[in-house]
C-alpha cells in the first residue's frame, strides 16, 4: 500500500543521516570519530539539574500549558528584556519542544501554499525542508565567502517578489558561525521596512556560543519587530539537547497562531524541562561561559590543523561550534580505490568510510562547495578526526 506523497516532497536531514551511518560502523567494531553533530559534549550544569529533581520531588506530572508554564514565559521575556533589550510579554512567547518544532510552528502559521520563503545559503538544514511541507517554495540566495555568507541588502531586494511572505536566516548561523553585525542588521531592517508583507525568522540558537562578537536580533528594530519570530532555545548555550526545549517570541497574532498548530502536535512541553528551563534562564551564565571558552579553544585548534592541509579554504567562524571549509579543491579526484570524488556528497562518504570520520556535505545546507565540520567535540578528537581527515585527503590523486 502507498504512503502519502508528502513523504517525497522532504529530504532525512543529512546531519542525523551522517550520524546514523556513524553509528552503523561503530556497531561493526569500527572507531569512527564524530565530527557531524551540533551537541556539546559538555554536561548540563548542576543548578538546572537540581531544579529538574526538585520537580519531580514537586509532583510536576501533569499536563502542561500548550504555550508553556506562565512563570517560564515570564522568565523568557525577562531574559530578552536583560540579555537583548526587547520587550515582550507572556502571551508573545510559545515554549515548545525544541527550537526545530518553533520553526516548524512559524512556517506553518505563516507559509501558505505557493509562497516564496527566502533563505540565504549556507542555512541549516532543516530550513528548507519545512518550507516545502508548508507547500511554500524555497528561493535560495548564495552568499559568498568572501561575504563572510552573509546577505547583502543588494541581494535581499534583488530576490524580493510580489510572491515573497517569509525571510529565514540564523545569527550566529549554523552551519558557517557567522554572526551578522547590528549595522549589517540595519540595513537588512531597512529593506523589509520597504516590503510590509514580508515575515522574518531570526534563529538565535547559537547567542551565547559567541567568541567576542556582540549579538545583535534584528527584532531590535521597530519598524519592523512585528514581523520578526525570534526562536531561541536551551540546547546550545546550557548544554540541554536531550531536554527538547525551544521558544519563540512574536507578535501576538504569530503567538496565537502557534499555539492553535502545537496543540493538535504536541501539546505543551514536558513540565519538568520547563522548571529547569527556568532555573537555567534565572541562573548564573558563568558555566555557559566557562563552555564557551573551552570552544573558543577548540576553534583555534581545528582551524590551525586545517590551514595546514593545502586546498582547504576556510573562514575563521565568530561564534557556533562549526567550521565549513570550502573543498573544491579535492572535487574530481581519485581515492586510492580508484573512485571519483565529484562533490562534497563523494568527500563526505569517502572521510566516512576510508578515513572513519563523519562530516556532513555542504550541499545539505546550500552550498555544494564545502563540508561541515563540529568542533563539538573534545580537544583529543578533534586531533585525532582531523589528522585522519589531513591523511585521507593527501591519499586523494
Amino acid at each position: 500500500m502507498p504512503l502519502s506523497s508528502l513523504l517525497s516532497t522532504f529530504n532525512e536531514p543529512e546531519t542525523l543521516k551522517m550520524a546514523k551511518l556513524g553509528r552503523e560502523l561503530r556497531e561493526k567494531g569500527i572507531d569512527v570519530t564524530d565530527l557531524s553533530l551540533g551537541e556539546p559534549d559538555f554536561n548540563t550544569p548542576d543548578h538546572i539539574k537540581e531544579a529538574a529533581k526538585k520537580a519531580i520531588d514537586d509532583n510536576y506530572s501533569h499536563y502542561t500549558p500548550v504555550a508553556g508554564f506562565l512563570d517560564l514565559r515570564k522568565a523568557i521575556c525577562d531574559k530578552f528584556k536583560r540579555e537583548n533589550n526587547l520587550d515582550y510579554t507572556p502571551d508573545q512567547i510559545v515554549v515548545s519542544t525544541g527550537a526545530k518544532q518553533c520553526i516548524a510552528n512559524a512556517v506553518l502559521a505563516i507559509v501558505d501554499k505557493g509562497d516564496e520563503v527566502i533563505i540565504p545559503t549556507p542555512f541549516w538544514v532543516t530550513y528548507s525542508e519545512i518550507v516545502k511541507l508548508a507547500g511554500g517554495i524555497v528561493i535560495q540566495v548564495r552568499t559568498t565567502q568572501e561575504n563572510g555568507y552573509k546577505i547583502t541588502p543588494e541581494q535581499l531586494e534583488a530576490a524580493i517578489t510580489p510572491k515573497t511572505k517569509f525571510f529565514m536566516f540564523s545569527s550566529p548561523c549554523n552551519p558557517t558561525g557567522a554572526l551578522y553585525s547590528y549595522e549589517e542588521l540595519k540595513a537588512l531592517a531597512e529593506v523589509f521596512k520597504k516590503h510590509s508583507n514580508i515575515y522574518i525568522m531570526s534563529d538565535e540558537i547559537y547567542e551565547h556560543i559567541n567568541f567576542g562578537g556582540k549579538h545583535t536580533s534584528i527584532a531590535c528594530f521597530e519598524e519592523i519587530k512585528e514581523r520578526v519570530v525570534v526562536i531561541n532555545g536551551l540546547s546550545k548555550g546550557f548544554a540541554m539537547t536531550g531536554w527538547r526545549l525551544g521558544y519563540m517570541a512574536a507578535s501576538k497574532e504569530i503567538a496565537k497562531a502557534c499555539d492553535k498548530i502545537q496543540g493538535q502536535f504536541t501539546s505543551g512541553t514536558n513540565a519538568i524541562t520547563q522548571r529547569a528551563a527556568i532555573a537555567a534562564l534565572n541562573g548564573s551564565l558563568e558555566p555557559t561561559y566557562k563552555m564557551v571558552e573551552q570552544f573558543q579553544k577548540r576553534r583555534d585548534i581545528v582551524m590551525k590543523l586545517l590551514l595546514e592541509i593545502k586546498g582547504i579554504e576556510i573562514n575563521e567562524p565568530p561564534a557556533a561550534f562549526y567550521v565549513f571549509p570550502n573543498v573544491k579543491a579535492y572535487f574530481n579526484k581519485k581515492t586510492p580505490a580508484g573512485e571519483i570524488i565529484a562533490n562534497a556528497d563523494d568527500l563526505c562518504m569517502y572521510l566516512l568510510n576510508d578515513a572513519h570520520v563523519s562530516t556532513v556535505t555542504g550541499k545539505a545546507f546550500g552550498e555544494p562547495d564545502c563540508i561541515r565540520i563540529s568542533f563539538a567535540n573534545s580537544i583529543e578528537n578533534l586531533e585525532i578526526g582531523l589528522n585522519k581527515i589531513k591523511k585521507a585527503l593527501e591519499n586523494l590523486k
